[in-house]
């Protein structure tokens, strides 16, 4: 049995496909997913808290993608570099799990266990019924936001260590 060795580098999409704009991290993932860029492995994730902690364990750099709600428009993309500072506080009343996103990386925060580098996208939604398709306004945010995670991803690998 061989060693399984982590990807330094990790994309995860969080959300349910069956509840609209939900499925935008999971729609990102997977067209990430489908580049196929060296070193980079790609997860999807329903949001479970503890499931996220355990799956980033080893990687030195994790681009989360999720659905969140703020009151912004649909389709406004938000980025949030983890190692800065916490999330927005509002941002975990909007997880259908107790111990969700939000969650996850301030308990990795106390327990140093976050990873070198962390960036986490919220695309705003619009439609979370159970159901519905993507709204078109987060479909062209998450067109956008793939090019955005792969530039992320690109210039990163390039910078001086």
């Amino acid at each position: 049995m061989g060693i399984h060795l982590q990807s330094p580098i990790l994309v995860i999409g969080v959300g349910n496909e069956d509840r609209g704009d939900d499925a935008a991290g999971l729609l990102a993932a997977r067209r990430i997913r489908g580049r196929e860029l060296p070193r980079v492995r790609v997860a999807e994730q329903s949001g479970d808290g503890a499931e996220l902690i355990d799956l980033w364990g080893q990687s030195q750099r994790v681009y989360l993608i999720d659905a969140m709600v703020t009151g912004a428009p649909p389709g406004t993309v938000q980025r949030f570099d983890i190692r800065a500072g916490a999330l927005p506080a509002h941002l975990a009343q909007t997880s259908s799990h107790l111990f969700g996103v939000v969650q996850a990386i301030e308990l990795g925060r106390v327990l140093g266990s976050l990873p070198p580098t962390m960036l986490v996208y919220g695309i705003e939604g619009k439609c979370f019924d159970h159901g519905a398709g993507l709204s078109a306004e987060v479909e062209q945010a998450v067109a956008a936001l793939v090019e955005q995670v792969i530039h992320d991803i690109q210039s990163a690998s390039l910078s001086p260590a």
